[in-house]
Formats: structure tokens, sequence, C-alpha cells
């Protein structure tokens, strides 16, 4: 395996550094070298943001990613905006459908676009976009299964939001099988 290079942005606000962030803790736990760097501007909410995440086999010299973006996960119309000509000609576009318009993507970019938005919507509660947008990342890279994704928001969020770790998992499972 390549390094497998991985951007999240989006809104400040619209958890995309904690899903980069639970990418990489997976990552790990499966035993892969791995870097995450967050980017956010000062106003946070809002305001941009965005992570970088490279999984390898071997040893990652850096952790910024300037070329070659295999997977990018675009929560709004900006982010795709800023990070698509940066993506490698046959990577993988996650878009939140609800906030990001795919028709200007070149071709033998892969377009898996979903409604985040709808996906929290119909599991009760906003703030679970990017347990959906988890999902669909989860589902679409090969080193990753299911349980992966549900057992590292266990780790992560079980404890500190007991009321809302339900929702997270329905939202992750809902989007994993779309």
């Amino acid at each position: 395996m390549s390094a497998l290079k991985i951007v999240c942005a989006g809104f400040g606000g619209q958890g995309v550094l904690s899903m980069g962030q639970l990418v990489a803790m997976m990552a790990m736990k499966k035993g892969y070298q791995v870097s995450w760097m967050p980017s956010y501007g000062p106003e946070m909410r809002g305001g941009t943001a965005n992570c970088h995440v490279v999984i390898d086999k071997d040893p990652i010299a850096s952790p910024i990613i300037t070329d070659g973006i295999d997977v990018l996960l675009a929560m709004n119309q900006p982010s795709l905006t800023k990070f698509l000509p940066h993506m490698n000609p046959k990577g993988t576009l996650i878009a939140n459908a609800s906030m990001v318009k795919t028709d200007a993507v070149p071709k033998g970019i892969t377009i898996n676009s979903v409604d985040f938005t709808a996906i929290a919507q119909e599991v009760g509660n906003l703030k679970v976009q990017n347990m959906a947008a988890l999902g669909t990342v989860v589902a679409k890279l090969p080193i990753f299964e299911e349980n992966d994704g549900l057992a590292i928001i266990e780790e992560k969020f079980g404890a500190k939001a007991p009321d809302l770790n339900a929702l997270n998992k329905a939202a992750f499972t809902k989007a994993y099988h779309q």
C-alpha cells in the first residue's frame, strides 16, 4: 500500500477535525503509520476548517498534503473549490449533497454525493452530520470495516456524550450502508 492521503474539509463546527481524527485513530489501531494535521481559522465555528490525514505502512515524511489527495471529504462548496485542484485524478470525492455541487468535478474522480444533513435529520439531531460523513468515508476505504467505525465512535464519545452516542452510531450506520 502506498500512502493514502485524505483531506476532510468544511466550515468550523461541522466536525471535520473530529472526523479526521477518528479516521487516524482507526488506522493506528490497525497498525498503520498515521499523521493528522488540523488547520482552522481563528474564528472557528463558521470559519473554514480542514485536516490532512496520511495513512501508510511506512514512516510518513510529511503530514501536509499538497497534491495527490486520494479521498476528499467536502462538507461545503468552498472546501471543494479549494481542494479539488489538488486531487489525485483517480481519487474519490465524498460530498455533502445538501451543500456541494459536483458538476465541475473532472471525469476520472469517483463522486459519492450523500446528503449528510438529511441523514442527521432522520436520526434526530443535526449534530451527527459528521458521523454520517465518517460512515461514508469508512465504507469507501478498503482498510476499514463497519465495526471499526462503530468501535471508535464508542471509544471517543461513549462516556463523553452518552445521549448523542446512539445517534452518532445510527448516522454512521445509515451512511455506511448507502
